[in-house]
């Protein structure tokens, strides 16, 4: 299969992979021939890339960090949870949050038990998931990279359950935000920016009495927008001010906002996400943590059209998991954009003198 864009997708291509809908059940099931009227639906529901059936790379095999099982509970819990919390009658009264500690951390083992077993498992784009609010899927999402890093960091598992948590509830607060900013397409003015970054305040204000969340993970709510340099908000902390946890779940927050649609513009490729986050390591994220998460991300998904710098063109079909910025390429055409009659794989970790030198261009597919 192949990972193409939405927006060269055209009818009569068969999905590689199920699309799941708000609940995680699956709405398109692999294999569905597209037509315009499905592409034109999941592009407005903030879908902008596809696994597209191809029998020149129909051996790529994509591996899920999560069984149906665990995403399906994880996506109804948090639903069920954050839902009941936006609703306007509650937004005026107290937040009612302990009732919802029992599921998450049942949540949160299912996660840590399913991440347990996949120890070298990388963070690719692998569910395509329409979503009623880009929040749900964003705290399942940062709660799987946070984890996964949180393992390859060496923490044990209490340590895993607390950082776990603190990054599943980390923006609830922003079930307290005024859904019109929460949802508006274009940029947020001065004030609305301003009560938008109240959801830190807010969130650790619903968790920290609760005598069954850590005051750890409520502190995570509270600090994962704050930078090293201290440009950060709400109280502009600056480097070792701000707890660990809260940086990891900062930096993954950060890449899952930049890897996913959202309404004032396209999801980000994570090679280019990569590359912002860099420039800013040792500013605003731990040099180190920024590279730990280098090591752990498909830079370039399974899947992905690439062209290299010799001119030739392919698909990325497997990983180096000790050079993920160096994955294997299956050869599709040659430098003069003509179709191979017989597809050929380069290891880029072992032929250095070739580089990517663009991904998804027209020419690639």
């Amino acid at each position: 299969m192949r990972l193409l864009p939405i927006t060269v997708c055209k009818p009569g291509m068969k999905l590689g992979r199920n699309i799941y809908n708000e609940e995680g059940l699956i709405l398109l099931a692999e294999h569905m021939e597209l037509t315009d009227s499905i592409i034109s639906r999941l592009s407005m529901h903030g879908i902008d890339f596809l696994y597209i059936d191809d029998p020149r790379t129909d051996d790529i095999a994509i591996p899920e960090l999560l069984t149906d099982e665990t995403r399906q509970a994880a996506t109804r819990v948090i639903r069920s949870h954050f839902r009941r919390l936006m609703d306007d009658s509650s937004r005026k009264k107290p937040a009612r949050v302990g009732a919802l500690s029992k599921d998450f951390r049942q949540i949160l083992n299912m996660i840590i038990d399913d991440l347990s077993h996949q120890q070298n498992a990388m963070i690719m784009l692998t569910v395509m998931q329409i979503t009623d609010h880009y929040l749900f899927q964003h705290s399942i999402n940062v709660c799987i990279y946070a984890t996964l890093l949180g393992m390859a960091h060496g923490y044990n598992r209490d340590q895993l359950q607390t950082m776990g948590l603190g990054a599943l509830l980390h923006d609830i607060g922003k079930t307290k935000i005024d859904m019109g900013i929460l949802k508006k397409p274009g940029e947020l003015s001065d004030e609305e920016f301003g009560s938008m970054k109240q959801h830190t305040v807010l969130g650790f204000q619903m968790l920290k009495d609760e005598p069954n969340i850590p005051l750890l993970a409520a502190h995570c709510a509270l600090q994962h927008h704050e930078r090293l340099d201290g440009s950060g908000y709400p109280r502009s902390l600056k480097g070792h001010e701000i707890l660990e946890y809260a940086k990891w779940i900062g930096l993954v927050d950060a890449y899952d906002a930049m890897t996913t649609h959202r309404v004032y513009r396209n999801a980000m490729l994570p090679h280019q996400v990569m590359e912002i986050l860099y420039t800013e390591a040792g500013i605003k994220f731990d040099l180190d943590k920024v590279e730990l998460f280098r090591d752990k991300v498909a830079i370039y998904p399974l899947g992905v059209s690439v062209m290299l710098n010799s001119g030739e063109s392919g698909v990325v079909v497997d990983l180096n998991a000790s050079y993920p910025q160096r994955p294997v390429i299956r050869i599709l055409k040659n430098e003069g954009g003509e179709e191979l009659a017989v597809p050929y794989e380069v290891d880029l970790s072992k032929k250095l003198t070739l580089m990517i030198q663009s991904v998804n261009e027209p020419e690639a597919f």
